[in-house]
This record gives structure tokens, C-alpha cells and sequence, in this order.
């Protein structure tokens, strides 16, 4: 089992490479970012799933229940603002050789 101390320093790691990793990215691929993020909130609620299936306590139930909650809406969210954001980059104009009935 990993010890506590470096379980946070893994933690702690992992948020600042990615808070720099992150901060650099240009506005342009913020969207095929948010596709790919997507991807892994779904990884990360198949691990929350996982983790409520083999809970046996109340307490590890309630983790583990509120763990696929937040998940599935962060999944479910980030699809959302991908779906509204390419919107945005739709063109308004018809088609050539399209008219408007």
C-alpha cells in the first residue's frame, strides 16, 4: 500500500504539472483538449464504479455512491460545453449550392 506522505506528494505532483501543463495551452485546442478530458472522466467513473462495487461499508457505499455521482455529471457536463463550443465554430451561412427553403 502507498504510504500517506507519498501518496500526497504524488498528489501534489500531479497538480502542478498539470495546472503548468494547462496554463500554457493556446485558446485554439482548448476544445479538442475538452474532447479528450472527456475521454477520462469516463475512465475515472468506471474506476468509481469499480471501487462502489467492492465497497462494504456504509461509509465506502456513500464514497463510492457520491464518487459515480460527481462523475457521471462531470462526464456528462464536459460533453455538454464540448457539443455547445463547437457549435460556435459552425458557420451560419448555407452551403454553396444549398439555398434556404
Amino acid at each position: 500500500m502507498i504510504d500517506g506522505f507519498l501518496a500526497l506528494y504524488i498528489f501534489m505532483l500531479a497538480a502542478f504539472t498539470g495546472y503548468e501543463i494547462i496554463a500554457r495551452v493556446p485558446v485554439i485546442l482548448h476544445t479538442p483538449l475538452m474532447s479528450g478530458s472527456n475521454f477520462i472522466h469516463g475512465i475515472v467513473l468506471v474506476g468509481a464504479m469499480i471501487a462502489l462495487g467492492h465497497a462494504q461499508t456504509p461509509i465506502e457505499i456513500a464514497i463510492g455512491f457520491l464518487g459515480v455521482l460527481l462523475g457521471a455529471g462531470n462526464a456528462a457536463g464536459g460533453y455538454v460545453v464540448t457539443e455547445r463550443m463547437l457549435e460556435m465554430f459552425k458557420s451560419s451561412k448555407p452551403a454553396p449550392g444549398k439555398e434556404a427553403k
